[in-house]
């Protein structure tokens, strides 16, 4: 689907503007209710995590807008579409909670908290299990906003996907716990590779195999004007099955 490197950025194109205005106006409704702003603010009040939180449509639309792009022609066929994520981030990212500890915020600081998604904290110990098994992830810049840029590793999503293959084995992967592998491997992506900014503006889109390390920048001018944030949609429809997301799609 999306060959050696793990990612794909798209052009601008009139049916995604159309999509992502529709996305900003209701986002911005979203974003200045204060009891949604309480329950979703993290990071000293620089993240707005906003899972779930746009009002999409199980075929990807909004408001009766479709979701419409060229990244279509690289998406494997879907049942249907989650509700959207809300993401938007703030000047001063990436903060801090209180009580937070050292090793959060320093992974945040330098690595950009570099991760893949599905794979959750299960336990007081935190080990992880692939507990959500997404197909892609698609991204959706709903402000012209560059600060705070997702990151992505090129060419991650084949050593951590080999990594998972090979802990996961015949077993369910909800059940195995993957932690020892995976932290191994994003050791070594980070070591290796050096990650690249996506940042098309609004009507542009890119995609991520969901096995490419990703993660969201510093933001680096406070005098950049933003006054909705650095706002992205992002999808991640779950697969069908096991098979399906541990296919060897990645070379």
């Amino acid at each position: 689907m999306l060959g050696s490197e793990g990612y794909r950025i798209y052009p601008v194109h009139a049916g995604t503007l159309h999509w992502a205005a529709t996305a900003l106006a209701a986002g911005r409704r979203i974003a200045a209710d204060p009891e949604v702003r309480r329950r979703n603010l993290r990071h000293g009040e620089t993240w707005f995590v906003g899972v779930d939180a746009l009002p999409t449509g199980t075929e990807g639309d909004i408001q009766g807008v479709p979701l419409d792009g060229p990244f279509h022609a690289d998406l494997p066929p879907l049942r249907s579409w989650p509700l959207a994520q809300l993401s938007i981030v703030y000047p001063g990212y990436p903060g801090r909670d209180p009580g937070e500890s050292d090793g959060g915020y320093i992974y945040r600081l330098t690595r950009a908290a570099a991760h893949v998604d599905g794979l959750l904290r299960v336990g007081a110990e935190g080990r992880r299990y692939p507990l959500e098994l997404h197909g892609f992830i698609l991204g959706l810049p709903l402000t012209e906003v560059r600060q705070a840029p997702t990151l992505c590793w090129p060419g991650s999503h084949r050593i951590i996907g080999d990594a998972l293959v090979e802990a996961v084995g015949d077993q369910r992967p909800e059940d195995v716990d993957v932690t020892d592998a995976y932290v191994a491997a994003r050791r070594q992506v980070l070591d290796r590779i050096r990650p690249v900014p996506l940042v098309p503006p609004p009507g542009g889109s890119f995609l991520l195999h969901r096995f490419t390390l990703h993660g969201t920048g510093p933001w680096e001018d406070d005098r950049a004007e933003a006054p909705d944030g650095r706002m992205t949609a992002f999808f991640r429809p779950e697969v069908a099955t096991a098979a399906q997301w541990l296919r060897p799609d990645w070379s």
